[in-house]
């Protein structure tokens, strides 16, 4: 059985009448379970009504950082509505992005503000409802978002877990992500024929420490890069991975599975 830990299946880019098919054929490739997230409070209704229509599927929800300066001032109590739902298992994605410009109307600074003080709220939001936190982090180079977002989850991990989604980072940082408990998750990048780095930390971290995503409909993996992705294909970032780690399939996704069903508390 393998997890697609991260999808987007509210993404305007899946027609709403679709995501029967896609969540099918992500069964019928041997992914039994997704995790949608909701990136706005626009999607988040949508992403609960899927997660209520297929029992598959969970939500987790939060503003993403690209979406902070569109999210009102009592966004946090906006999210507080949902964290009892039996649909949410996560909060996110939030998180730090220092790849895409202010908007109009910000300043770079203000806009990074606003997005630290966003992922500190979320973080706050999370331990008290006993949830964990999905971050998402991009630079334009160097690592700043990423660095920046592990000093606030440093600030709150005696009490929440994060996992660093779409992790491209070196084998060094992700070893800071997890001695502090948490977690990193791999996706379509890790096939990419020019992200040997990206593979060499997959490789090189503990069984157990890391989970399998899509992202979709974002970063297909091979051999379908370029293409809308979709959570079905998170069998071929699994096989990649087992591969050039050494293990079976089989393997792998027994032990991907333990992280994501600690993480999401499935079962608890």
């Amino acid at each position: 059985m393998l997890t697609d830990s991260h999808c987007h299946l509210a993404s305007h880019r899946f027609d709403p009448a679709e995501v029967p098919d896609l969540v099918a054929r992500a069964r019928e490739n041997g992914v039994a379970r997704l995790v949608t997230l909701a990136t706005d409070l626009d999607d988040l209704e949508a992403n609960l009504a899927i997660a209520g229509e297929h029992p598959e599927v969970s939500a987790c929800i939060g503003i993403h950082p690209c979406s902070v300066h569109e999210a009102p001032d009592d966004v946090i109590d906006h999210l507080r509505k949902h964290v009892a739902d039996p649909r949410v298992c996560g909060i996110g994605e939030t998180g730090l992005d220092y790849y895409h410009p202010a908007p109009d109307g910000w300043t770079e600074q203000a806009f990074r503000d606003r997005q630290r003080y966003l992922l500190d709220a979320h973080f706050e939001l999370a331990a008290k409802a006993g949830l964990n936190v999905v971050i998402h982090t991009r630079d334009t180079q160097g690592d700043a978002s990423f660095q920046d977002a592990l000093a606030i989850y440093r600030c709150h991990a005696a009490k929440v877990r994060a996992v660093f989604h779409c992790f491209i980072g070196p084998e060094a940082s992700a070893l800071e992500v997890i001695a502090l408990g948490g977690l990193v998750s791999f996706g379509g990048v890790a096939t990419f024929k020019n992200a040997t780095d990206v593979l060499a930390t997959a490789v090189a971290l503990p069984a157990g420490s890391f989970m399998l995503e899509t992202d979709s409909p974002y970063l297909a993996p091979m051999p379908h890069r370029g293409k809308r992705n979709e959570p079905s294909y998170v069998r071929h970032v699994a096989e990649h991975l087992a591969l050039h780690r050494g293990v079976s399939l089989e393997k792998l996704s027994e032990e991907s599975e333990v992280a994501v069903s600690r993480f999401f508390r499935f079962g608890a």
